[in-house]
């Protein structure tokens, strides 16, 4: 498909640049093939059925972006994908400026090896000592905010506890699985007095999905690789719920991206670890989700590719363009959307 049918208009100051305080005070848009309505995130409980689960990714987002020196050249790394225990895929600010081989110092004791150069900007980066590379970053890392919030304002402190849901547990994401960022202690106490469920799985979200898609058509885009898990005792769980009617639920385009890797045409659920790179576009057939919580996405972005495979292309731009004049909060620290299709 045509990536430009996938733009929309979206003004500057719809972008929040903090979340709602306290989180499940946000707003959120419920959408449905007969309609949409306007309602908040405290409303969940009573917008689903008993029996219904909702899915959480459970993964831990690292403070991932760095600043450093190579000699004179200042340059900047974003951590996207780890290699082993010591090496990391990063993006790569000031690139041209590196040589295989040249070390960079980012401060606070901490150095990495630019070790192989890649495509867009990427290295991998060797990092120098014997401590665990998630202790050299909590001395010299920051947060990696998305871009359309890092060139607003710069990460400070408080983003340490807001870029975090409260079900983060596996260190090793560079991006929040943001929908779950709306979940309190006292929300997750009212669905369980509604009966509904919840499961986690972890994928860990890398740096790849603040990528624009600079082709024109949708075939000539390639997703990076992400890696996830769902064990056995999980899976078993969502089949069980589902097979007894109820609907799964993914909190977050990581959970559902995981949930469908993981799925067979049949819709069963199977245990699932390693890297996943699939890219949903209209055409395509869910299997293992029957609806989506999810924040508001980019223009031309996969993840706005994603809803509208779920809900249909027109309908998302309609809703996207009442969200706008409704003055919905857009991206990472912006308003929910409940999508069911």
């Amino acid at each position: 498909m045509r990536v430009d049918l996938f733009d929309f208009e979206l003004p500057p100051e719809r972008i929040a640049l903090r979340p709602a305080r306290p989180r499940d005070a946000a707003r959120m848009l419920v959408v449905r093939p007969c309609g949409r309505e306007d309602r908040g995130v405290r409303d969940l409980p009573a917008l689903l059925r008993r029996g219904d689960v909702l899915v959480f990714n459970d993964t831990r987002v690292i403070p991932a972006q760095l600043e450093g020196r190579r000699g004179e050249a200042r340059i900047g790394a974003t951590l996207h994908q780890r290699i082993d225990l010591r090496r990391w895929r990063a993006f790569v600010r000031n690139a041209k400026r590196l040589r295989e081989g040249d070390e960079i110092d980012f401060g606070a004791g901490v150095t990495a090896t630019a070790e192989a150069r890649h495509v867009e900007g990427a290295w991998t980066l060797a990092f120098a000592g014997d401590e665990p590379v998630e202790a050299l970053l909590e001395r010299a890392g920051r947060m990696p905010l998305p871009p359309y919030i890092a060139g607003k304002r710069p990460a400070d402190e408080a983003d340490r506890a807001d870029y975090q849901t409260i079900f983060a547990a596996h260190d090793g994401a560079v991006a929040a699985p943001t929908a779950a960022l709306h979940f309190t202690p006292e929300l997750l106490d009212a669905l369980d007095a509604a009966g509904i469920g919840r499961e986690t799985l972890t994928l860990h979200v890398g740096a790849g999905t603040f990528l624009p898609v600079k082709a024109d058509d949708t075939t000539a885009h390639t997703m990076h690789a992400e890696w996830g898990r769902i064990d056995a005792t999980t899976a078993a769980r969502l089949n069980a719920a589902r097979a007894a009617g109820g609907r799964i639920v993914a909190v977050g385009t990581t959970s559902l991206r995981l949930l469908e890797s993981a799925a067979v045409q049949t819709g069963t659920i199977r245990p699932f670890e390693g890297d996943t790179a699939i890219f949903i576009t209209p055409g395509y057939r869910f299997k293992a989700i029957d609806g989506l919580m999810t924040n508001f996405h980019l223009p031309r972005s996969t993840l706005f590719m994603l809803v509208s495979a779920l809900m249909g292309l027109e309908t998302m731009r309609s809703a996207y363009a009442h969200a706008v004049a409704a003055e919905y909060r857009f991206y990472s620290y912006g308003d929910a959307s409940l999508l069911l299709p």
